[in-house]
């Protein structure tokens, strides 16, 4: 991120601080860290930068409010009530995978990115904008605009496959990696999962349940433990999550691969998601509706039809 050449408070509470120029907005609060860098006349920067601060000011308490619920499993029940916008985007994004028991806070990364976004934006003209909340995206273009991004295949070692460059005309408006050597505990054995989809909340979602989805079940080189002996307010309670994962054999990396590719494809059957990346041991898969654009890498290997 580098350091910050001009710092500024907007006010108490949540922390933002202006970077490079003035051309980036930080902002933390808790746990919750937003990277905002946006592309415009100056004047509109500062503008949609004082939005963003004052859309980031309750989120935190707001989603502290309400957190038994949000950690509880949507199965499309009436009886869940939601409070503020992004409690809401996030049982948005969980709806269309309620038979998976998903729970809301499998957004929440995704939900605030969103919902941020959509505040700075009103009434400002931009031709560029990305709110990045620990690597997961929302992501705003105008019609001339691009937007490159690598595809990253191993967190610990921050290296990447392949570099993909987005338009406005392709309709993706969030970018989300999950795996189990991410910051969130993982059923699955994927390095890394990134998907592309039309916002960041439902990215975030299909990234994990795809994430989890590549597994091999019974394989003594996966070493697992319940999530609550690693964060007892876990979510996830006693699920057994990944906490390591030893060399595997190229039919073992297939086995998990397949079945995250089986996972992928309904998404993509149902227009849930534009694009998936998958990534375990060195193995990649490459799923997308349209493998001809440019949200396909250079590195084609598999295209979903």
């Amino acid at each position: 991120m580098g350091c910050a050449s001009n710092t500024e408070t907007f006010g108490a509470g949540p922390h933002a601080w202006l970077l490079d120029n003035q051309t980036r907005l930080h902002l933390q609060h808790g746990p919750i860290d937003l990277i905002i860098d946006a592309t415009g006349d100056a004047r509109e920067v500062r503008r949609a930068f004082k939005q963003a601060f004052v859309s980031f000011q309750d989120i935190l308490t707001t989603l502290a409010a309400q957190l038994p619920v949000l950690r509880t499993p949507y199965v499309g029940s009436d009886d869940h009530q939601f409070d503020g916008s992004v409690a809401n985007r996030m049982k948005q994004a969980v709806q269309p995978f309620a038979e998976c028991r998903v729970t809301p806070m499998a957004a929440v990364a995704g939900a605030v990115a969103d919902h941020v976004l959509s505040c700075l934006l009103r009434g400002r003209t931009l031709s560029k904008v990305q709110v990045n909340n620990g690597g997961d995206i929302a992501l705003f273009l105008d019609a001339t605009s691009e937007y490159n991004i690598g595809i990253c295949c191993d967190p610990e070692k921050n290296s990447f496959t392949d570099s993909i460059s987005l338009t406005a005309q392709q309709g993706i408006g969030g970018v989300a990696t999950s795996g189990w050597k991410g910051r969130s505990h993982s059923l699955g054995i994927a390095d890394a999962v990134t998907v592309l989809a039309n916002n960041a909340a439902s990215a975030d979602v299909a990234a994990t349940l795809i994430a989890n989805a590549v597994d091999i079940p019974s394989a003594a080189e996966v070493i697992r433990m319940p999530a609550n002996e690693l964060q007892p307010d876990s979510d996830l309670n006693s699920r057994l999550v990944t906490v390591n994962v030893l060399p595997l054999s190229t039919a073992q990396c297939k086995q998990a691969l397949n079945a995250g590719e089986n996972c992928a494809k309904k998404m993509l059957a149902l227009g849930q998601i534009h694009s998936c990346y998958l990534h375990v041991q060195g193995q990649t898969r490459t799923l997308s509706l349209n493998p001809t654009s440019h949200v396909f890498p250079r590195s084609e290997r598999y295209a979903y039809r």
